[in-house]
C-alpha cells in the first residue's frame, strides 16, 4: 500500500509500506480524507517540530478520517464499512493523568505521526493505517470524509478555549488567522464571547476571518499602531490565545491582556526557550497557561461536526488527491492561497 513518507526537510515521498492487520481490540482503517496540519508542515520544511526532530523516516498525518474495513478480536460496537473520524491520541489508559482525565498529558502517549519519541509513531496518510478501536469515534456515513478530519484540529481549538475559562460575554484577542486561529475564533462565538478579535501578518486569512464572522482583523505587521491601541489603561482583552508559535506574538500578548486577565499558549515554538515578560505577568496577576494537544474534547468536536454547532467551511480550502503530494504541501504552507488543505487517495 502507498504512503506518504518524510525522510528528511523537504524529502518527501510517496512509499510503499506493507499492509497492516489489525491485533485484539484494533481496527483497520481505509483512508477517506487527512488534513495537512502545521505540524506535517514543519516537518516537511524544517525535518523537525519545536524540539521533536526526525530521526527515521515518518508516515505523516494526523487529522485523519475514514472507512473501517476490518476488526480485530473483541471489538465491539464498530462495523466494517462504517465511517469514522479517527482520534490520532492514543495514550496508555493507566498512567496517573489518564487516570485523573488528562490523557493528553499521558506520561506513554503515542499519538501518530510524531517524531516526539524514537522509534516514531507513524502517522495516517496510508492507504490502510490501524488504531486501537477507541480511537475510531462514528459519524453519520453522507459526511464528507475531510469534514470528518477535521475533528483534531477543532479538538485542539476546544481544549484552548477550555483552558481559557468562562469566555461568556469576554473579550478575546486570538493571535494567528491560520486552521486553529479561525477555529478557536469559532469555538469562542460558540460559547458565547462578547468580542473576538485577530491578528496576523497576511491580510488573506484576516479577511476570511472576518467573513467568518470574528469582529475585527488586524494586520500586525502592517498596522502594528492597531494592536497597541489596546494596551491603553494597562490592556484591554479578557482572554488572549496564542496559535502562532511566534515568540514575538507572544511577548505582544501580554501588554494588551487586562490586569487579572488570562494567556493561553497554544502555538508551538521554535526549539529553546522563549522570553516571557515575567515582570508584567507578576504586576498584572496575569494566568499565563498552556494547552496541549486535546482529551476529551474529540468526541465534543465530532459532535459539533455532526450537529453543525458551527460552521467548518471557511477552513477547508481545497482536497487534493495524494498522487499531488508536493503541490498539496505546497498550497497548504501558502497562507494567502490556503488554510487548511485536505488529501485523499
Amino acid at each position: 500500500m502507498r504512503a506518504a513518507v518524510i525522510h528528511a526537510a523537504r524529502d518527501l515521498r510517496l512509499d510503499e509500506r506493507a499492509e497492516p492487520s489489525p491485533m485484539p481490540g484494533e481496527v483497520v482503517v481505509r483512508f477517506g480524507a487527512g488534513g495537512i496540519c502545521g505540524s506535517d508542515l514543519s516537518y516537511w520544511s524544517k525535518g523537525r517540530v519545536g524540539d521533536f526532530a526526525l530521526q527515521e523516516p515518518l508516515v505523516l498525518g494526523h487529522e485523519i478520517s475514514g472507512e473501517i474495513e476490518a476488526l480485530g478480536e473483541g471489538v465491539s460496537g464498530l462495523a466494517v464499512g462504517q465511517r469514522v473520524a479517527v482520534n490520532p491520541s492514543r495514550p496508555c489508559l493507566h498512567c496517573d493523568y489518564c487516570r485523573a482525565g488528562r490523557s493528553n498529558l499521558c506520561r506513554n502517549m503515542r499519538f501518530f505521526g510524531s517524531a516526539a519519541i524514537v522509534p516514531h509513531v507513524q502517522g495516517g496518510f496510508s492507504e490502510r493505517f490501524v488504531c486501537r478501536a477507541d480511537q475510531a469515534v462514528p459519524v453519520p456515513a453522507d459526511m464528507p470524509f475531510e469534514k470528518a478530519a477535521l475533528a483534531e484540529p477543532l479538538s485542539v481549538a476546544i481544549h484552548g478555549i477550555r483552558r481559557a475559562g468562562e469566555l461568556l460575554g469576554k473579550r478575546v484577542l486570538i493571535a494567528g488567522a491560520g486552521p486553529i486561529g479561525l477555529l478557536l475564533a469559532l469555538a469562542a462565538r460558540r460559547v458565547g464571547a462578547g468580542t473576538v478579535t485577530i491578528t496576523d501578518l497576511v491580510d488573506e486569512p484576516l479577511a476570511l476571518a472576518r467573513r467568518a464572522g470574528v469582529d475585527e482583523g488586524i494586520n500586525v505587521a502592517a498596522h502594528p499602531e492597531r494592536l497597541a491601541a489596546y494596551e491603553a489603561n494597562k490592556g484591554t482583552f479578557d482572554v488572549a490565545l496564542e496559535a502562532t508559535g511566534s515568540p514575538a506574538a507572544l511577548a505582544s500578548l501580554f501588554r494588551v491582556v487586562r490586569p487579572g486577565g488570562r494567556v493561553v499558549q497554544l502555538g508551538m515554538m521554535p526549539p529553546g526557550d522563549s522570553p516571557v515578560p515575567v515582570n508584567m505577568l507578576m504586576a498584572r496577576e496575569i494566568d499565563f497557561v498552556g494547552a496541549f494537544r486535546f482529551s476529551g474534547e474529540f468526541e465534543t468536536a465530532v459532535d459539533w461536526l455532526v450537529r453543525d454547532r458551527i460552521d467548518v467551511a471557511p477552513v477547508m480550502s481545497a482536497l487534493m488527491p495524494m498522487a499531488r503530494l508536493d503541490e498539496a504541501f505546497a498550497l497548504a504552507a501558502d497562507r494567502r492561497r490556503a488554510i487548511k488543505v485536505h488529501l485523499h487517495f
